[in-house]
């Protein structure tokens, strides 16, 4: 699943690309996807310039010339292709916003999961979310005083964005695994000292995030025994200790340690 470093990592791709352009037309090509950029929203695109484009938590938005935001979720298989009118569609293309000037920005999604909705200007609030872990403002003491207010188990509290914003399963297993913090942990019984700790191990996994797309050129997922030091490495041993790797259920999500 696409999470903090692939989101920004694609922000960043689409940026470059779409910065400036002006969209022809919009088109899909998924009832999923159809249900939420309706036939309306893809008029309403027509003609419209793209003037910015920004990340916050998983959500990209891209800013129009009227003040109009089109809302992007990845969910769990989502990339962004670019091409021209000329080039073969890439696979698993689920949106196209066609430009003026050819170039093509197809929304790729293997299970057809991800949702792009259009907002009229001024009307789009963001949902309740935690700060940035790559902010100065994500501190020791703002995690600690979050952390204080649940007694849930701290890899599934690091998971809710209200605490947090943008940390997903993987990255959130690799903290902990850094902290040396079972992912079980009451979240409200861990000292100052260790959530500084955890502080410092959630910006450096996020940090170490492996280059590129969580999906191959393929549309396979990547072996995370060859990107992370212990997400998907289960009976593999640790890299720090060589005891193999155990994984257990929580809230629905393998977690490894």
């Amino acid at each position: 699943m696409p999470e903090l470093p692939e989101v920004e990592d694609a922000a960043r791709r689409l940026r470059q690309a779409a910065l400036g352009r002006t969209i022809e037309r919009a088109d899909t090509f998924h009832p999923s996807l159809a249900r939420s950029l309706t036939p309306s929203a893809q008029r309403r695109l027509a003609g419209r310039r793209i003037v910015g484009v920004e990340r916050r938590a998983k959500i990209q938005l891209i800013t129009l010339d009227d003040g109009a935001l089109i809302e992007v979720h990845f969910r769990m298989t989502g990339d962004w292709a670019f091409g021209t009118t000329a080039d073969t569609p890439p696979p698993y293309e689920r949106v196209r916003f066609v430009c003026t000037d050819g170039t093509c920005i197809s929304l790729t999604d293997v299970r057809a999961f991800a949702v792009v909705r259009v907002h009229a200007p001024g009307t789009f609030v963001l949902p309740m979310l935690g700060p940035e872990p790559l902010d100065d403002t994500f501190t020791a003491d703002v995690l600690y005083a979050a952390l204080r207010r649940t007694r849930g188990p701290i890899k599934t509290v690091l998971l809710d964005q209200r605490v947090l914003a943008g940390l997903g399963n993987i990255y959130a297993a690799e903290a902990l695994w850094r902290a040396r913090i079972h992912p079980a942990r009451v979240a409200s019984s861990i000292a100052r000292a260790r959530v500084a700790t955890l502080r410092d191990a959630i910006r450096d996994a996020l940090q170490a995030a492996p280059a590129g797309r969580y999906y191959d050129a393929g549309e396979e997922p990547r072996d995370g025994a060859d990107d992370w030091q212990v997400y998907d490495r289960e009976g593999l041993p640790c890299m720090r200790c060589a005891t193999p790797v155990r994984r257990i259920v929580q809230a629905g999500r393998s977690t490894y340690y």
